[in-house]
């Protein structure tokens, strides 16, 4: 016979239950969203629309009230215009534009 090791000679996964013990199927639980409607990029549908960093009305509409800008997946915004959002916003966070965290 094999000796016994160190852990007392058990098996691998000697000790933690099986999902199909418990009942279980296994995995983190989480579920599957729908494919929901694809946001659409304003500044590409309105091609008047221009990112600013002087325009702090539409700067705030892409920071939440801590102070944090407001991700694409949420915001709808493309890749290209995300990016020239953020440089805007920053920017207008050096000059006192807009702030850096929320008010207190």
């Amino acid at each position: 016979m094999a000796e016994a090791g160190p852990r007392g000679g058990r098996g691998r996964s000697a000790g933690r239950g099986d999902d199909r013990e418990r009942g279980g199927a296994g995995g983190g639980g989480f579920r599957r969203r729908g494919a929901g409607r694809r946001k659409v990029c304003r500044f590409c549908a309105d091609k008047e629309a221009i990112i600013d960093y002087k325009d702090t009305r539409t700067l705030a509409t892409f920071i939440t009230d801590r102070g944090k800008i407001v991700p694409s997946r949420i915001s709808g915004n493309c890749a290209r215009h995300q990016r020239r959002l953020r440089v805007a916003i920053k920017r207008a966070r050096t000059v006192a534009l807009v702030p850096y965290t929320a008010a207190m």
